[in-house]
């Protein structure tokens, strides 16, 4: 009967020098000097051998668990915990937690081992390893538009660094829009899809990446309409979708023009000394217009889906940051700290106790608006209040300002937290970046009560004294026994 036995090469060299000794081509000395053991185990081998020939030679322990492999019971509950607590944990920091919060001590390697397994962790070979099919491209022109937010030094060591703003068509790879910007913020976004807009028409839908200005990360489920972010809302009434890409990968067409443009468009803009961002937006019409004759392809279908706007849509009043405020009974209201004073005309009376709609404006223009109609309103910021000075004589003059310069140095400034970033936004009311704090405003605080008075009086300051001064005697009257 015929079976396959498996050898390491260790075995199989023991295997030729005993078969050389039964054949008295070797001695016992000169075998145990080659394989590098003694005469004893020699003999030993030896006999396994006329006893079960090859498969005497070959290991008993291969394909038996190591006496000191972990247990079953084990690896199932280092597992389980990991499932529980750390799914989302390298194999090194889970090992250090269990360590540390379950007194479980497993060599981080083993944890890998049984991670992987499990298929709770993947190797970077194996990461590398994953395809991202090429989707093909949309048959129409204005089907689909890409956007993405390109954060670069554009102006290389010129200039700062900005982010470039990228709208292309997925069907033809046409550069529709460009727009140079201090950070990819939504005043820009607004400014360019107003001109793709204006240019081009509405397309169907706007392909994007899971970026705060397209996806909100902390919608209500009560209210709907918390889960749009301002641009998402201004698509919104315009009756354009957006889609959120869940990988790089997916909007592959943008990322590749990005690095296209890194090349590209910094060499172009170094040659003419461009080194601002209204020179760089100036120029990208022109960019654009070359880009697509060299780049650009021609679509499958040659019908152009861009929809111009509906009548009853207004793409200024669309793209801007809205807020709802409910007006009180004196016409006021606030805004980003800001007081909001309507003048009391027979309509704005009318709108009392109702929501009215705060439209904050890219170019830096602010409406209030009820049933479509804007009210004319002033305003009272605090922040701009004017603090009365002390009046000092001239010899303490320095000390003054001294103290002026270190109080200014300890401001913190800003404006609401819930308004929104302005860095995209021109020429805009609240210009003054700080809280009312910084412009000397002293918050009240509690008046010192009754216990504080009470540890302040010198009456109580004095018993305190000469009980601590009795136990201190006390002490080093024992200290002396």
């Amino acid at each position: 009967m015929r079976f396959l036995i498996t050898m390491s090469d260790k075995e199989l060299s023991r295997l030729e020098a005993l078969q050389r000794v039964r054949d008295r081509r070797l001695s016992v000395v000169h075998a145990a000097e080659i394989l590098g053991i003694s005469r004893s185990q020699v003999h030993r081998l030896l006999k396994a051998y006329d006893q079960n020939g090859a498969a005497g030679l070959v290991s008993k322990k291969r394909g038996q668990p190591s006496n000191r492999s972990y247990g079953q019971e084990l690896k199932d509950l280092v597992l389980d915990l990991v499932r529980e607590h750390y799914h989302d944990f390298g194999p090194t920091l889970a090992c250090e937690k269990l360590i540390e919060r379950h007194r479980i001590a497993v060599s981080k390697e083993t944890l890998r081992q049984w991670m992987t397994e499990a298929g709770i962790w993947m190797s970077r070979q194996a990461r590398r390893r994953q395809l991202h099919q090429p989707r093909g491209r949309r048959e129409c022109f204005g089907e689909l538009v890409q956007i993405d937010g390109s954060h670069h030094w554009w102006f290389e060591n010129r200039g700062p660094k900005c982010a470039l703003l990228v709208f292309i068509d997925d069907a033809t790879g046409k550069l529709l829009q460009l727009r140079f910007a201090g950070s990819e913020n939504t005043f820009d976004y607004f400014r360019a899809s107003t001109a793709y807009i204006q240019r081009w028409g509405k397309p169907v839908a706007f392909y994007s990446d899971k970026h705060g200005i397209f996806r909100a990360t902390h919608g209500s489920a009560k209210d709907r309409t918390s889960e749009l972010t301002q641009f998402a809302r201004a698509l919104h009434e315009l009756n354009i979708d957006i889609i959120c890409a869940n990988t790089p990968q997916a909007k592959g067409r943008v990322e590749r023009a990005n690095r296209t443009l890194q090349d590209r468009l910094v060499k172009e803009l170094r040659l003419r000394g461009i080194d601002t961002i209204d020179e760089a937006n100036a120029y990208a019409e022109e960019f654009m217009e070359d880009f697509n004759r060299r780049f650009a392809k021609l679509p499958r279908n040659p019908k152009d889906l861009h929809r111009p706007l509906a009548e009853h849509e207004d793409l200024d009043a669309a793209m801007c940051h809205k807020e709802v405020r409910k007006l009180s009974q004196a016409l006021t209201l606030r805004y980003d700290k800001v007081l909001f004073i309507l003048e009391p005309t027979e309509f704005a009376k009318s709108a009392a106790g109702s929501k009215v709609l705060v439209c904050d404006y890219p170019d830096g223009r602010l409406e209030i608006v009820h049933e479509g109609i804007a009210l004319p309103f002033g305003t009272f910021d605090k922040l701009q209040a004017v603090n009365r000075c002390e009046i000092v004589e001239h010899k303490r003059l320095d000390e003054v300002l001294t103290w002026i310069a270190d109080r200014q140095d300890e401001r913190e400034v800003h404006r609401s937290r819930h308004a929104p970033r302005r860095t995209g936004q021109d020429n805009h009311m609240f210009g003054i970046p700080d809280g009312a704090v910084s412009n000397g405003y002293q918050k009240r605080t509690h008046k010192p009560g009754r216990r504080a008075d009470f540890m302040n009086d010198p009456k109580v300051i004095a018993k305190r004294e000469k009980a601590l001064a009795k136990i201190e005697a006390f002490q080093r009257m024992l200290a002396a026994e």
